[in-house]
């Protein structure tokens, strides 16, 4: 019999306001089964975003908020307004984790604001530019950050501090939002639960390094952009989740050496990990996980 056909959501419906932290709105949609938000047809939207879940992060004290990347749509981004004006914040300021569409298609809405960003954030924008506003869906016009950083940075919402430390993982231009109060890493792509996205193939021996340094920061609550709503609404995922992306990065690198690990499914590759219980298992990462074997395997 053929598949059935999966259930277009009018985007933005299934969009839901978790909190995992006094302070700290998680606007978190997808990963529901059998439905797709934008098209039955391959997108990024649903294919890079909505299957997989994504989030993101707005840190409110008082009448100031950071929002932590734009979301995955403009319905996305005008909700996100609405619902932190509604809260009583006159005062937003945008930090983007990196330049990769999921994280940016929702920046008009703020063009009125401080929209902040890596130096490398800003080239690799303009680099793509043709391609983010061509894509489908087209992220068109592609607003520009206006505010532009090219190192560790220190800012404040409220009484609250907050550090900015860019980090090379999964992307050259990753920016990090620590809240060294709270005890909060806001970790953009840099982790993603199960399974990273490989992006950056011939960096991933970095990423690693990347990762060990980031580990050593010893922040005990960490929120991703993609991970499991459950976790993320009950304040995060520990540190092993650093462990776990370092496991299956160094198993990816050995890809060339022991073909037979090219050859193993997601449940196979991370079965350590899922029956420890530091990971869960999520269908649509399979795909994700076939396509960073292929990308590892023709770097060399």
């Amino acid at each position: 019999m053929p598949a059935s056909s999966p259930t277009l959501l009018p985007l933005g419906s299934t969009l839901r306001v978790l909190r995992p932290h006094p302070g700290v709105l998680a606007f978190y949609d997808g990963r529901i089964e059998g439905a797709r938000a934008h098209s039955a047809a391959p997108n990024w939207l649903d294919d890079g975003a909505y299957a997989l879940g994504v989030c993101v992060y707005a840190v409110i004290d008082g009448a100031e908020a950071i929002l932590y990347d734009t979301h995955i749509s403009l319905t996305h981004a005008r909700m996100i307004r609405r619902t932190l004006e509604e809260a009583g914040v006159t005062s937003i300021r945008v930090v983007l984790s990196h330049w990769h569409d999921d994280h940016v298609a929702g920046n008009e809405v703020f063009a009125d604001c401080e929209i902040i960003a890596l130096d490398k954030t800003e080239k690799a924008l303009a680099d793509h530019r043709a391609a983010l506003e061509g894509g489908e869906p087209p992220i068109r016009p592609l607003v520009m950050p206006n505010r532009i950083i090219s190192g560790p940075t220190g800012l404040a919402v409220g009484r609250l501090e907050v550090k900015l430390e860019p980090a090379e993982i999964h992307s050259h231009d990753g920016l990090i939002l620590l809240l060294p109060e709270l005890g909060l890493m806001l970790a953009g792509d840099t982790l993603e639960e199960p399974i990273t996205y490989v992006a950056e193939p011939e960096r991933l021996a970095v990423h690693v390094e990347e990762l060990k340094r980031i580990r050593e920061w010893g922040y005990p609550r960490i929120l991703p952009n993609h991970g499991a709503p459950d976790i993320i609404g009950a304040g995060g995922y520990g540190p092993e989740l650093i462990d776990a992306t370092i496991r299956y990065l160094k198993k990816l690198l050995r890809v060339h050496v022991d073909m037979t690990l090219a050859d193993q499914d997601l449940s196979t590759f991370i079965a350590g990990d899922l029956a420890d219980g530091v990971l869960s298992y999520l269908a649509p990462y399979e795909e994700v996980h076939a396509d960073n074997v292929k990308k590892v395997l023709a770097v060399r």
